[in-house]
């Protein structure tokens, strides 16, 4: 056999392999030594400009993509009234948003979700195509069970942030005092606007890391907890307030006028105890709102006072000695012819002691009562009670009223200005005036907060002087007077009614339009409330302050003592009657 040919490897040497022992460069091994050098050093430059040069640009992109900064909204303040009850809260809610980098949902669950949040689903298709990879908010502030559905509808990318809900309790009863707030949490009206920087509150701030899917794996930094906005206390009673809403409204409808307003105010203090008007809103929902429906006619409307004004001038009369209440006042021929304007009343009489001008709202007496001081005087008397200047109130939208200079007044001025033609003066100014007759002869400063101390004002009549026209006006309010619808069972009462033609700018004065009101104190022997009562444009026929106005005043002034536990001056049981023939005991 011949056996194969053995190779045999045993034999080779490498060392003197011709390849290995050829002598390399130098030149050769410092290039490759070179080469891995300078990628060293590369690798150092790159690292040290990641972690040094560009150190923030890399870390804010990374920021951009994993962290989060995750708002904690504060609690806006809540408003109360004067005993704790709550006229304004806000309620956590939340707010359904999409995170557009995450967001995957099939046709059933958009249809689901277009329903749970009342959204056309060609609007929420819209809402999701313009998100681009930002975050969209669809629904802000759902009720809570909503929420859940929602969540548990498993939409990747569904993600939550916690707002807060304004809520009014009381409704459209308080809504011109209260007002109202945006969706961003800003006063638009009323106390919410005066008070914002008091109820606002500071927003805190979380820090979180996100991972792919929207899921927060890590708190980062310090959190910033929210700082809740602080309450407001205002003197306004909700029962009070509630009850003067319904019967001004009552009055507005009864009587088919254009609107009304009533405003009651504590004579002890000057707080504002109800402030209302009709028409009204409510807060919590404002969609189709009129103008006529925001506007607080109380402290935004002025009209002329008519008759109320009466009061006022002849308590200054009797302050400056020109006249006692018995001094006889000629009221003959019915009629007084000053410069081109004749001053009529509505019944003739020979003539009238000065408490009986009032009872009977005699224009003529009241004008010749008026035409025997000089306009600076009486200037100075209308503006001492507030009239002609803005009310010292924080509150958007008090106005000053009209009263013009007293150098530019003619006698036919003057002789108007007597029975409220002529300036033009708020429910809010009427109502405050008449402090000085319901105190000691002291004007006070009216207010919307609560005040645990009585008021300090400025003295315009003696004691002696408003004792005498309080009681001028308790017959004025009585049977024998323009109003005793007014009259009040338990309660002595006294006030003045005042119907006046409505202006129309320089067409002079409408022919049958009128503004009714009535304006009064009770109890009349120690007033503790003054209750001011405007209706505009009644139009069932009857238009007088005393029909119209008065019994709202009867209502209010009851029920309000009452709350305010006033022991009643008067027997209840005895019917309601003043002697038109008492103003003789003087």
């Amino acid at each position: 056999m011949n056996r194969p040919a053995q190779t045999s490897v045993r034999s080779v040497n490498y060392a003197t392999s011709p390849l290995l022992a050829s002598k390399t460069p130098p030149w050769r091994s410092r290039f490759a030594v070179a080469l891995l050098a300078l990628a060293f050093v590369a690798l150092l430059g790159r690292a040290a400009y990641l972690q040094i040069i560009a150190t923030a640009f890399y870390q804010a992109q990374g920021d951009k993509r994993f962290v989060h900064r995750i708002d904690l909204p504060a609690s806006r303040g809540r408003i109360l009234d004067r005993n704790g009850q709550v006229l304004a809260s806000s309620v956590a809610m939340p707010s359904v948003q999409l995170d557009m980098h995450n967001f995957v949902a099939d046709d059933a669950q958009r249809r689901a979700l277009a329903r749970l949040i009342a959204m056309p689903l060609s609007e929420l298709d819209a809402r999701i195509a313009a998100g681009g990879a930002g975050v969209v908010v669809l629904r802000r502030e759902v009720e809570e069970p909503v929420w859940q559905q929602i969540r548990a509808l498993g939409i990747k990318g569904m993600m939550t942030a916690s707002e807060f809900e304004r809520r009014y309790p009381e409704g459209e009863a308080a809504a011109h005092v209260v007002g109202f707030t945006n969706f961003d949490g800003q006063g638009q009206e009323g106390i919410e606007l005066a008070y914002q920087k008091q109820l606002v509150g500071h927003d805190g701030a979380r820090t979180v890391v996100r991972d792919r899917y929207g899921r927060i794996v890590e708190d980062i930094g310090d959190e910033a907890e929210p700082v809740d906005g602080g309450d407001v206390t205002l003197s306004i009673d909700s029962k009070i307030q509630f009850y003067a809403y319904q019967r001004i409204r009552d009055a507005v409808i009864q009587h088919r006028a254009h609107a009304g307003s009533i405003v009651v105010v504590d004579t002890h203090t000057g707080e504002v105890l109800a402030l209302a008007n009709y028409p009204s809103y409510d807060p919590s929902n404002r969609k189709h709102l009129s103008g006529g429906q925001l506007r607080n006619r109380a402290l935004t409307d002025v009209f002329e006072p008519g008759s109320t004004m009466k009061p006022l001038i002849i308590g200054w009369a009797l302050q400056t000695h020109r006249v006692g209440v018995d001094t006889m006042i000629r009221t003959q021929p019915g009629s007084l012819v000053v410069g081109r304007l004749t001053v009529r009343d509505d019944h003739g009489y020979p003539e009238l002691p000065v408490w009986k001008v009032i009872q009977k709202s005699s224009n003529i007496g009241a004008a010749r009562i008026a035409l025997m001081m000089s306009p600076h005087e009486l200037w100075d008397l209308f503006t001492s009670v507030g009239y002609g200047q803005r009310p010292q109130i924080h509150f958007p939208g008090a106005v000053t009223g009209r009263l013009k200079p007293w150098k530019t007044w003619r006698p036919i001025e003057q002789a108007t200005m007597a029975y409220g033609y002529g300036i033009s003066v708020s429910l809010l100014q009427l109502a405050r005036a008449y402090t000085a007759l319901a105190r000691d002869g002291d004007v006070i400063p009216v207010t919307l907060l609560k005040q645990d101390h009585p008021a300090v004002g400025v003295k315009i009549y003696s004691s002696k002087t408003v004792r005498e026209v309080r009681r001028m006006l308790q017959l004025a309010a009585g049977p024998g007077g323009t109003a005793p619808k007014a009259q009040t069972q338990g309660y002595s009462v006294g006030g003045k009614t005042g119907t006046a033609h409505k202006s129309e700018g320089r067409a002079g004065y409408a022919a049958n339009k009128y503004r009714a009101w009535f304006v009064g104190m009770a109890p009349i022997t120690a007033p503790r409330i003054i209750v001011a009562v405007m209706v505009d444009e009644p139009s069932d026929g009857n238009y007088y302050g005393a029909d119209v106005a008065a019994p709202v005043f009867s209502q209010v002034v009851q029920q309000t003592l009452r709350i305010m536990n006033v022991p009643p001056d008067l027997d209840l049981n005895a019917p309601i009657k003043v002697d038109d023939a008492a103003g003789e005991n003087f």
